[in-house]
């Protein structure tokens, strides 16, 4: 047995640009994936996965609105719990058939998973995170003064809702995961981040807020005590100077390496800047490694042949 990996899957595992988002898409996307990570599961890894869940949230947002005459709306926790169903279903298909064929019975689950945040958190102060569809200046002033949504301008698309993305504290499920891994099950966790949830008196209350889904599933490698952290995305792996003609990929950095790169500014907050410090904090709690590399490089990646590698 090789370990435990925790796989953070990139959107582009379940829709690529361009695309407009069918079940038939989606599943055809993911039996792709499902190939990469049933070859790490045939290399005897224990494997749980997590994955966002941005454009399908975005969709049941939409239908939310458009059906609000006709059925109450979700609020958004809920609606997240919706996502985690629908990829997780689409997922376990793919990723069973994909076992299937190689003569293989692993079983898989998806876990619908809360995550604890801390209601003072700066980020609920501060929202930036921006969901749903595009409105007109129009009706986000509508939505502003009828709902209290927090609505800002993106660029010339419109006005969307922004919430906000505060900092994972707990993963909910952490037992009942750690208990499916450990029966052999490869399990599917914390889509989209997971639900954020705060702690009030006794009980758990539902938030409205995105977390980024490679801090929770760093969070979540983390609790488990996994070895290795895999994100998977859709370039080859890190660069320092990106897009400019002194572009360079890194394939190893220690996490000094990698502050001093932060540091810099060389990696954005929208883009790899989140990945590499879900990579960072994994490695400095106590992980033995990272990967950031492409979806069709997993396995190789894992073994130290592709992808960027962050070590102690």
């Amino acid at each position: 047995m090789d370990g435990t990996v925790v796989i953070a899957l990139g959107g582009n595992a379940i829709l690529r640009r361009g695309q407009s988002g069918t079940a038939e898409e989606q599943l055809a996307n993911l039996r792709a994936t499902a190939e990469q990570i049933a070859e790490i599961i045939a290399a005897d890894w224990r494997v749980i996965l997590t994955h966002g869940n941005g454009p399908q949230v975005g969709n049941i947002l939409l239908q939310n609105e458009e059906a609000r005459h006709v059925v109450p709306p979700m609020p958004l926790d809920v609606c997240g719990a919706e996502s985690q169903g629908q990829i997780g279903y689409l997922l376990q298909r793919a990723l069973q058939d994909a076992l299937r064929v190689r003569g293989m019975k692993h079983p898989v689950a998806t876990v619908v998973t809360m995550v604890v945040v801390d209601e003072n958190d700066p980020a609920f102060q501060q929202p930036t995170k921006p969901i749903g569809p595009c409105y007109s200046e129009a009706r986000a002033r509508e939505l502003m003064e009828r709902k209290g949504y927090i609505m800002k301008q993106d660029t010339s698309r419109g006005w969307r809702r922004v919430v906000p993305s505060p900092e994972p504290k707990r993963i909910c499920e952490r037992e009942a995961i750690r208990g499916l891994v450990e029966l052999g099950v490869v399990t599917i966790a914390c889509g989209g981040g997971g639900i954020p949830v705060v702690v009030r008196g006794d009980r758990l209350v539902g938030v409205e807020a995105v977390i980024d889904k490679d801090l929770a599933s760093q969070r979540l490698a983390s609790e488990l005590g996994a070895d290795v952290l895999l994100i998977l995305t859709d370039v080859d792996g890190v660069a320092v100077n990106w897009q400019r003609p002194d572009q360079r990929f890194i394939t190893s950095m220690t996490v000094q390496e990698a502050r001093k790169y932060q540091a810099e500014g060389h990696f954005p907050p929208g883009s790899m800047g989140p990945k590499v410090e879900a990579a960072v904090r994994f490695v400095s709690g106590g992980g033995e490694q990272a990967v950031i590399c492409s979806i069709e490089s997993a396995l190789a990646g894992l073994e130290g042949k592709a992808g960027t590698t962050i070590v102690p």
